[in-house]
């Protein structure tokens, strides 16, 4: 394996237990923990740090894993569709920072994108699942669960995430592949 590869193996890791570790900060308050989304960030970077293969593996991993670990989320329908979901956020992230310019706004455009993907198909996955269920997946639902109640969030993602990647972008921390 190549340096590069094991410092990426390396790095997924330790997003993988960020992911793991952030709900614990918002544990005691549920309704915190789904406006303000922990378990996201660690996967949206790790697509920027990273690369799309590792985000795309860290997103599909942590919340079947952390289901299995600590029993939240509940795996039905919500850590089933947030495994898409954040599978999209490291794939996408991976990608967009990849094939886009390297100025820092296209930092916050491939960021944007990829939560817009993201969140599209937690509910396309989300309508799927709820028709194995008698509830209904409404237009509410999407619109509560996608935008709604995590603007905080979303907030929070584009305010940090963004500042995180420049700064590791100027101090030489972020290779530029």
């Amino acid at each position: 394996m190549r340096s590069s590869s094991v410092r990426k193996l390396v790095l997924s890791g330790l997003f993988l237990a960020l992911g793991l570790v952030l709900p614990f900060l918002t544990m005691q308050i549920p309704s915190i923990g789904s406006m303000l989304l922990p378990m996201h960030i660690p996967v949206l970077i790790c697509g920027f740090v990273c690369g799309w293969p590792y985000g795309l593996a860290v997103g599909l991993i942590t919340p079947l894993l952390r289901n299995r670990l600590f029993g939240m989320p509940p795996l039905f329908p919500t850590a089933v569709a947030m495994t898409f979901e954040l599978a999209v956020y490291g794939l996408c992230t991976g990608l967009f920072y990849k094939l886009l310019p390297k100025k820092n706004t296209f930092v916050y455009v491939s960021l944007i994108a990829s939560m817009i993907c993201g969140r599209i198909v937690w509910g396309i996955v989300s309508l799927i699942l709820y028709g194995f269920t008698d509830k209904p997946f409404t237009w509410q639902i999407f619109a509560s669960g996608a935008v709604l109640t995590a603007i905080p969030g979303i907030i929070l993602q584009i305010v940090v995430i963004p500042v995180l990647i420049i700064a590791l972008k100027r101090g030489n921390l972020l290779r530029n592949e």
